[in-house]
């Protein structure tokens, strides 16, 4: 007897045991269950697994690619500049100006007297974090919202950028430009004197001229452009750069890209052209462009700079790396840019520079890339192909040139720019800062800054010592501390630079 109840309860609990088992595999699989019972509470988002979560129906789910900060409630500046206010009234004190695209955090929401909406705001300014209110009419949840078509293709994604290079330390860059000529004569030793009586560390040098002549005879120039080796002014490229390592001067290769009158004298059928005569053009200075959608001046380019980097450069350093000046845009139909890829100007650019990268990091040096400087303070490309997040984001530096002489009168609300270093340069860098912001790996910004006069500016002022002191001051107030100041004639005010 005793036995028979012993085995009703076994064969009892193995049914239970199946039973459970049996429950325990309806759970996991994705079963409909009939189970009338409430579900139990969700677990809290930290324990839930990434592949089990899942937005609530009224949130927007957040793409793998989007900014992380959309999660703490960030919106960008819609409106071309946007005033912060001390409160949310249309007349009340203003604190600051923003440009488009700014990224600010809402802390607040109200509506003011008008029952307008307003959102109370904290961003990182240059000095402190601020906080002020905006109207939330000219913000957008969405950066994208703000980019035209052709902006929204251009590469925005966290690149994989190399910090520093092994045997090619970061060097917080103050430097001058020289030319091939230069480098090649005396006055490259007045210049490495000029290093050890002033903060100067660098030295910009023409490797591929604004002629598309080369400093050193280059292998690249014999096989694409043979007239640009006949100009060159250095025959042993390696003793130069011994002399200049031997006075821990950081160098910079100058890679003039789409400007080169040599190479489309050479090629005429990849100069840009006008439509209806076939005749090349050329800005006011009368040069040729080539196109930079031009596949084959790419490799020319890129072969040169890695020439430069085998010297013993440890920058290259893309200079007029854009189209031509076409009035806004506004002769683009009447051009022949030669595209036939298909891509937009920005895209053009950043693809040459991301294939840069590319090429170059094997070679363990840095790139650059010398923007307009007014391309920091407004929403598009210029019609020129840069964009600054596009450009930015691809480079080691990006170098603004905000010569003062080069802005129109009335930037920034100044009469004259070129009259006042100090504020022109103040609100560029300001602007380039925040739009760095917008990216994960932005270069490194380092301006290139005005040491000549503008004669041809009315209104000039001569620049000297002060002048140069004020737009480094201007820099250092924005956080930025690296410059680069250019004087064609490669004569440098040394007072505003003393050690």
């Amino acid at each position: 007897m005793k036995g028979k109840k012993l085995i009703a309860v076994i064969v009892t609990l193995l049914f239970v045991l199946s039973f459970a088992v049996g429950c325990m595999y309806n759970q996991a699989a994705s079963a409909i269950t009939t189970n009338p019972l409430p579900a139990p509470a969700a677990p809290a988002p930290a324990e839930q697994p990434e592949a089990a979560s899942t937005p609530a129906a009224s949130e927007k789910p957040v793409s793998v690619e989007a900014d992380q900060d959309e999660a703490v409630n960030v919106v960008y500046i819609s409106a071309s500049k946007l005033k912060v206010r001390e409160t949310a009234e249309v007349d009340a004190k203003v604190l600051d100006n923003l440009i488009k695209g700014t990224a600010v955090d809402i802390i607040e929401e109200k509506k003011n007297d008008d029952g307008l909406p307003w959102y109370k705001v904290s961003y990182d300014s240059t000095k402190e974090k601020m906080e002020g209110w905006i109207a939330a009419e000219y913000t957008v949840k969405d950066r994208t919202e703000l980019l035209s078509e052709s902006l929204k293709k251009l590469d925005f994604s966290p690149q994989d950028k190399t910090y520093e290079y092994p045997g090619n330390p970061r060097v917080e860059a103050r430097g001058i430009y020289l030319t091939k000529y230069s480098a090649s004569n005396d006055r490259l030793d007045r210049l490495i004197e000029m290093t050890k009586r002033t903060k100067i560390n660098t030295f910009v040098i023409d490797v591929k001229d604004d002629n598309g002549h080369m400093l050193f005879p280059t292998k690249a120039a014999e096989k694409y452009s043979p007239e640009a080796n006949k100009h060159a002014t250095v025959k042993d490229i390696s003793a130069l750069m011994k002399k200049l390592k031997d006075n821990n001067i950081y160098t910079v290769a100058r890679i003039v890209s789409f400007k080169d009158p040599t190479y489309t004298k050479q090629h005429p059928d990849r100069a840009i052209i006008y439509k209806d005569s076939g005749k090349p053009f050329t800005n006011s200075d009368g040069l040729i462009w080539a196109s930079a959608y031009d596949r084959t001046l790419w490799e020319y380019n890129l072969e040169v700079s890695k020439e430069a980097a085998e010297a013993g450069f440890n920058e290259i350093q893309f200079d007029y790396v854009r189209f031509p000046a076409s009035n806004g845009g506004r002769l683009d139909k009447s051009l022949d840019y030669r595209n036939t890829t298909g891509e937009t100007k920005p895209q053009a650019i950043q693809d040459y520079l991301k294939y840069a990268r590319e090429q170059l990091a094997p070679l363990n040096v840095y790139i650059s890339a010398d923007i307009y400087g007014l391309v920091g303070s407004v929403a598009d490309d210029m019609s020129l192909g840069q964009y600054w997040e596009a450009v930015s984001n691809v480079v080691d530096y990006v170098c603004p040139m905000m010569y003062p002489s080069h802005y129109a009168n009335q930037t920034y609300g100044l009469s004259v720019p070129d009259a006042y270093p100090y504020e022109t340069i103040y609100h560029s860098a300001k602007d380039s800062v925040a739009r760095n912001k917008n990216i994960r790996t932005p270069g490194t910004i380092r301006p290139w800054i005005q040491d000549f006069t503008a004669p041809w500016v009315a209104g000039y002022i001569k620049y000297s010592d002060k002048q140069v002191e004020d737009q480094i001051r201007a820099l250092e107030e924005n956080g930025i501390k690296e410059y680069l100041l250019w004087n064609a004639g490669n004569k440098y005010s040394e007072g505003a630079v003393a050690d």
